[in-house]
């Protein structure tokens, strides 16, 4: 691996991490605008050190090693570098099943997304599907059956990451939804502020698990996934504490992440069924995607007057007719 391609997966994984945790950082700055100075800085200085090592960094070694069994500890996290043929060997066998896995999970967060969760609608389509958010379980299963009819005749084990992918992608929805319901408690101030760290740290390992196996999509290897997330967690905490408001006033960067993460899905899976994917693609793909949405905000609020473009869009769930032809 070259230094070039080094440093697009980094900067890649920088941006996927730093996008993917956009409304992590807003929860951050709702609840750290209610707790006292000194809890602040505990959370933005101590809680990076948790952020980066422990989740970031021993959640994909984590990953890596039990789907390499035959790798010792030291080995799963230094594999991509290793010179070692059995070493070698053994990511080649397990990657197909760990990409399996991952991409399954991107997958169905993604058509979650598109089929229930409130959007501003940044393309066409995106209304008329939010509104059909019924059929996100039966899209959901009939896209796990083709996986796992594929990866059966493959794979049995790939197979067995796919269904490992769907089942991590609906724990991890609870555990969001949860996360979303103690938000309220806690921005409503009848918790101790050290109750409020805790609970901040957890829902910070919740939304962390989209970047962590979106990561795989870049590079298998453990180090490099640490530094680009690693990098991605502090300027999401800069970001929660200078400029949360700020891109408040970007509001289809969410939507930039969530096709973001479709398409890392599809580079996994097909990298699980054996097709080259060069490692420049997934990182070039991520910057293309975030920067349409990105431009799209600039012109949304250069169109509009009335000071708050966020305030501008329409409700979600509004009736079609009463929402301008300008925001479809």
């Amino acid at each position: 691996m070259d230094l070039l391609s080094v440093l697009l997966i980094v900067a890649g994984l920088v941006l996927f991490e730093t996008i993917c945790s956009i409304d992590n950082a807003i929860i951050n700055a709702e609840v750290l605008s209610t707790m006292s100075h000194r809890a602040r800085r505990w959370f933005l200085i101590y809680g990076l050190f948790i952020a980066v090592f422990v989740v970031r960094g021993v959640l994909p070694w984590l990953i890596v090693w039990i789907a390499t069994p035959g790798l010792g500890p030291v080995e799963a996290l230094t594999a991509t570098f290793s010179n070692d043929p059995r070493v070698i060997e053994a990511i080649e066998s397990s990657a197909p099943i760990l990409l399996s896995g991952g991409g399954t999970f991107l997958v169905f967060l993604f058509l979650h997304w598109l089929f229930v969760e409130p959007k501003h609608f940044g393309l066409r389509g995106e209304r008329f599907i939010l509104r059909k958010g019924v059929w996100f379980y039966a899209v959901a299963s009939l896209v796990l059956l083709v996986i796992v009819w594929l990866t059966m005749n493959r794979d049995p084990l790939m197979a067995f990451g796919a269904v490992v992918g769907s089942t991590a992608f609906f724990i991890v929805s609870g555990f969001r939804m949860n996360a979303e319901a103690a938000e309220k408690q806690l921005a409503g101030g009848s918790m101790s502020d050290w109750s409020k760290i805790f609970y901040l740290e957890i829902i910070d390992a919740t939304f962390s698990i989209d970047g962590v196996i979106g990561a795989f999509a870049f590079t298998l290897s453990v180090p490099l996934i640490l530094i680009g997330n690693g990098i991605g967690a502090f300027v999401v905490r800069e970001v929660t504490i200078r400029h949360v408001d700020q891109v408040r006033k970007y509001p289809f960067l969410k939507n930039g992440a969530m096709y973001s993460i479709a398409f890392l899905g599809v580079i996994m899976l097909l990298d699980s069924f054996g097709f080259h994917i060069p490692v420049w693609v997934s990182p070039l793909i991520t910057f293309g995607i975030v920067g349409f949405f990105l431009v799209k905000s600039i012109r949304y609020n250069g169109s509009n007057e009335m000071g708050d473009p966020v305030a501008a869009l329409p409700d979600p769930f509004m009736l079609d007719d009463e929402i301008s032809p300008k925001n479809n």
